[in-house]
């Protein structure tokens, strides 16, 4: 995996999403216009934590590392260095693997 270079911001998070199945169980392989979208991935870069209304950082209970699960239409894509990444918030991430 390529190390990433960017600094997410306040409670986002920089996700490398999982390669998507190439093949089904019975060994068809699938077209690109045929897989799922990939829903699980690993943290690469991740914000500060959010401001709260009265000033304080709220940490981030995500980081570097984290294979987490996430909505299938969840963050932004986005290409760095010829790497494929998501970039969301904290929020959109449904569960951490341990």
């Amino acid at each position: 995996m390529k190390k990433v270079h960017i600094d997410p911001l306040s409670d986002r998070v920089v996700v490398m999403p999982e390669e998507a199945e190439e093949t089904t169980a019975s060994g068809i392989i699938l077209p690109d216009t045929a897989k799922e979208k990939p829903q699980m991935g690993k943290i690469v870069a991740a914000g500060p934590g959010k401001v709260s209304e009265n000033g304080t950082v709220v940490k981030m209970s995500l980081k570097e590392g984290d294979k987490v699960l996430y909505g299938k239409y969840s963050g932004t894509e986005i290409t760095l260095e010829d790497t494929e990444v998501l970039i969301m918030r904290e929020t959109d991430i449904l569960a951490k693997f341990k």
